[in-house]
C-alpha cells in the first residue's frame, strides 16, 4: 500500500524458464484462481481447449495469443497480461521459453520488479532456464522467484525440491543474483499458486500471489525524480490563460504539486503548478505513472529533455559504463556507431571497450 497516494502499488513481473516448464499455464492459473478472467475469456478458451481433446480448461491459452502460439503449443512474442488483487496491482510479461526468442525475453524482463523462473520439477534446471537466470542477473532485478512447477508428475516430492533448490542456489552465486526465493506448486492442479492446496504440506512459505503480494521492490530508498518529456501541449486554465503542459511517464521517485524542478539542460528551475491526467488531477505521482505536469513558469522545453529533482539532478555525462544483453547476428564493434535510446531521446554512440562474457 503506497500510503502517501493511499492507493495500492503496481508490480511488474516477468516469467521465464525453458519451453515446456508451464510458464504460459502458471500464468493463466493465477489469472484464473485469482478471478481475473471475464466469462467471455473462458467461454473461449474452453471452447478451444475441446477443440484439443482437452478434458479441462488448458489455462496457457490466456497468455498465448497469437495464432502461430496456439498452432505450435509454445510463447513467441511477449503476452502482456494486468490483474489486481486486494493489496497490490500487478503487469504480468510472459515471455518466451525458447532460445530463439530470448531477445523477446529480454524486452519483456527490462522493467520488472521480480522474475519468476520456472522449472519443470521432473527435468530441473535446464540451459534456456540458467540463459534467463543469467539475463536476470545482467538486468540487475531486485527479486528472482523460483517456482519449481509440475509436482504433481514427481509425487510433490520434497527431496525433489530441496535438490533443485542447492543447485539453483549454486548458479545464483555464480552470476551474482541478489535475492532468490523458491516455491514449490503446481499450475496444473493450483497448489501453492493462490490457493495453498492440500498437496503439499511440508512447505511452509508463501503461495506465488502472497509472496508477490508482500514482496517489497523499492528496497527502502525513494530514488529522485526523473521525468523525460515525450511531449509538450498546451494547458488551458479558463478562458484567458494558457500553460504548457509536459508530458510524459515519471520514470523514477515522485513528484509534488509544489515542489521544485529542474530542467535540463537548459537548468531553469520552476514549481509544479499542476499534475494533470485523464481521470483528473493528483496532488502526488510518482513511478510509473503517466501525467501532464505544468510548471508556474514558462520554460522552453521539448521532446526528449527532462524534469528532474531541482535538490538532487542528475550527473552529466559523455560517457556510461553499462551491462548490455547483445543480441544483434554480428558481434559488437568498435569501428562503427550506434544509435542509442535514452528515454525519449536517440543519440549516436560508440563502444570504447567491453569485458566479454559469453553467459
Amino acid at each position: 500500500m503506497n500510503l502517501l497516494t493511499n492507493e495500492i502499488d503496481t508490480l511488474r513481473f516477468t516469467t521465464a524458464g525453458s519451453v515446456d516448464d508451464g510458464k504460459s499455464t502458471l500464468i493463466g492459473r493465477l489469472l484464473y484462481d485469482s478471478k481475473s478472467i471475464l466469462e467471455d475469456q473462458i467461454a473461449a478458451v474452453a471452447r478451444t481447449s475441446e477443440k484439443r481433446g482437452h478434458d479441462g480448461l488448458d489455462l496457457s491459452l490466456l497468455t498465448d495469443g497469437l495464432t502461430a502460439e496456439r498452432e505450435q503449443g509454445i510463447t513467441i512474442d511477449v503476452a502482456y497480461r494486468y490483474f489486481t488483487s486486494a493489496k497490490r496491482r500487478f503487469i504480468i510479461a510472459d515471455t518466451p521459453g525458447h532460445e530463439q526468442y530470448t531477445r523477446n525475453m529480454v524486452t519483456g524482463a527490462s522493467t520488472a520488479d521480480v522474475s519468476v523462473i520456472v522449472l519443470d520439477a521432473a527435468r530441473g534446471i535446464q540451459p534456456q532456464s540458467r540463459r534467463h537466470a543469467a539475463v536476470a542477473s545482467l538486468l540487475d532485478i531486485p527479486h528472482v522467484v523460483v517456482a519449481v512447477n509440475k509436482m504433481d508428475l514427481v509425487g510433490y516430492s520434497q527431496e525433489v525440491f530441496e535438490r533443485i533448490k542447492r543447485e539453483f542456489q549454486t548458479l545464483a552465486r555464480e552470476l551474482g543474483v541478489r535475492e532468490v526465493s523458491f516455491i514449490p506448486l503446481s499450475a496444473l492442479a493450483g497448489d501453492m499458486v493462490v490457493t495453498r492446496g492440500d498437496q503439499l504440506p511440508w512447505y511452509g512459505g508463501p503461495t506465488l500471489l502472497e509472496f508477490l503480494e508482500t514482496v517489497r521492490v523499492d528496497g527502502g530508498v525513494q530514488p529522485p525524480l526523473r521525468f523525460p518529456v515525450q511531449l509538450v501541449s498546451r494547458v488551458r486554465f479558463g478562458p484567458n490563460s494558457e500553460h504548457r503542459g509536459y508530458l510524459g511517464r515519471v520514470e523514477s521517485g515522485r513528484v509534488r504539486v509544489g515542489d521544485r524542478v529542474l530542467a535540463l539542460p537548459s537548468g531553469e528551475t520552476a514549481r509544479v503548478r499542476e499534475i494533470i491526467t485523464v481521470d483528473g488531477n493528483l496532488e502526488i505521482a510518482e513511478s510509473p505513472d503517466s501525467v501532464t505536469i505544468s510548471l508556474d513558469r514558462q520554460i522552453d522545453l521539448s521532446r526528449g529533455d527532462f524534469l528532474v529533482d531541482a535538490a538532487q539532478p542528475p550527473r552529466m555525462t559523455d560517457a556510461i559504463s553499462a551491462n548490455v544483453c547483445w543480441l544483434g547476428t554480428e558481434p559488437l564493434s568498435f569501428n562503427r556507431r550506434y544509435l542509442l535510446k535514452h528515454q525519449t531521446r536517440t543519440v549516436r554512440a560508440a563502444i570504447k571497450r567491453w569485458k566479454r562474457d559469453s553467459t
